[in-house]
């Protein structure tokens, strides 16, 4: 995808990309592509696909929900969405939760030579992290993390009541939002909408909106091991 293009269809899903963001998220691509040499990052790192498979991706949730305030996105890994909502959502202040230390030193320095002044890198395993941040944000968001039943049990706890969950999935989406949705009832959220995009390439993107109406019981999150044992 030609930049040309990731700007026209970053226009249709409701962002406009500055000049600024373009260089931004073209040096993103380039600090990715080098990192990448050294660790595993991506499996895409040809700024070609980035473009397409990696920053539109990220961006088609933006179509349906307004992003702003105080967001989270748990196991950011390479940054996506979560540096991409940074770049092109200024206005947002992005915490990126990574478990992994040498992914939070990649987000780190792009977060440096990118000169982003809205992102917080924190290195923390999300379940632990909502010990001391229950219910701080107002959106969360993740990006091929883990199953839903699983991702609901990390994310939502960190959303206070009227927030917003944002899972970004693949052409299974649908599969896993019916499989989570005795978790979500456990929660605290309900599910408000779910969109089905498709990439220009034609791959399907299931984005799913869930509206936290209730705080989360307090046992919750559980340790991972007995998340991933035994999902809601």
């Amino acid at each position: 995808m030609r930049i040309e293009e990731l700007v026209k269809y970053a226009k249709e899903c409701q962002v406009e990309l500055s000049d600024e963001m373009i260089a931004q998220l073209e040096q993103y691509g380039a600090i990715l592509k080098e990192w990448n040499q050294v660790m595993n990052l991506t499996g895409i790192d040809e700024i070609e696909e980035v473009r397409e498979k990696h920053y539109l991706d990220c961006i088609l949730p933006l179509k349906h929900v307004e992003l702003k305030g105080n967001v989270a996105d748990v196991g950011s890994g390479a940054g996506f969405p979560g540096l991409v909502f940074a770049i092109v959502k200024p206005e947002a202040h992005l915490t990126l939760i990574e478990p992994t230390g040498k992914r939070c030193n990649f987000l780190n320095e792009v977060v440096k030579q990118l000169s982003l002044t809205n992102v917080e890198v924190v290195n923390e395993r999300a379940e632990d992290y909502a010990m001391n941040h229950r219910e701080c944000f107002d959106f969360v968001t993740a990006r091929a993390v883990a199953n839903l039943p699983v991702l609901s049990e990390l994310c939502v706890p960190l959303i206070h009541v009227g927030g917003t969950f944002v899972a970004l999935k693949g052409n299974r989406g649908q599969e896993e939002l019916e499989a989570s949705l005795h978790a979500m009832k456990v929660l605290g959220c309900e599910v408000s909408d779910v969109f089905e995009d498709h990439l220009p390439n034609g791959d399907v993107r299931i984005n799913i909106i869930t509206n936290k109406t209730k705080a989360t019981p307090k046992q919750y999150p559980r340790a991972y091991a007995k998340i991933k044992k035994k999902p809601l």
